[in-house]
């Protein structure tokens, strides 16, 4: 156990997080119009094995982060495609940015669950994750990823080179 966690659990956690980290780069290249190549393959690297690493957990029948999951492997695939064979052109370049984004949303959003479930003092706040702290968080996070959606839509439609 490192940290409270399996070996397993802690390299999720980690990828997870760089994935979640390189996503926020993603989109900071969008809104400034900025072609990174290497942080999107890591980003789409990264969200992928965060998804395909979640399936492995113990389980009995299927989870609500598994559904997650799956419907995030979906949008992945959609976004590869966009960023690679379309080479981020025409319809390709809207839908690896929208793609990308609601990616993103979904592993931050369960970054927000998960830290609601483990951290301690977030726990005492929202122990069901029905309290107004965890809605609070959870709506914010909305807000914020439908804006840098729109936002990032913006600049694509400028014909930005992200």
């Amino acid at each position: 156990m490192i940290l409270g966690m399996t070996p397993f659990t802690l390299v999720h956690v980690l990828i997870s997080l760089a994935g979640i980290i390189s996503g926020f780069v993603v989109i900071d290249g969008f809104l400034k119009a900025k072609r990174l190549d290497g942080w999107n393959a890591f980003f789409l690297i990264m969200t992928i094995l965060t998804s395909v690493t979640g399936f492995f957990f113990p389980r009995n029948g299927i989870t609500p982060g598994q559904i997650v999951g799956g419907i995030s492997l979906v949008l992945l695939v959609v976004a590869v495609l966009a960023r690679y064979p379309l080479h981020f052109s025409g319809a390709g370049r809207w839908l690896y940015v929208i793609t990308a984004v609601i990616a993103q949303y979904f592993n931050f959003a369960v970054l927000i669950i998960q830290s609601f479930q483990k951290v301690g003092p977030l726990k005492e706040l929202a122990p069901t994750q029905s309290e107004p702290p965890f809605l609070i968080a959870q709506t914010i996070a909305l807000v914020l990823f439908v804006l840098l959606g729109i936002f990032s839509l913006r600049n694509t439609a400028r014909g930005s080179t992200a």
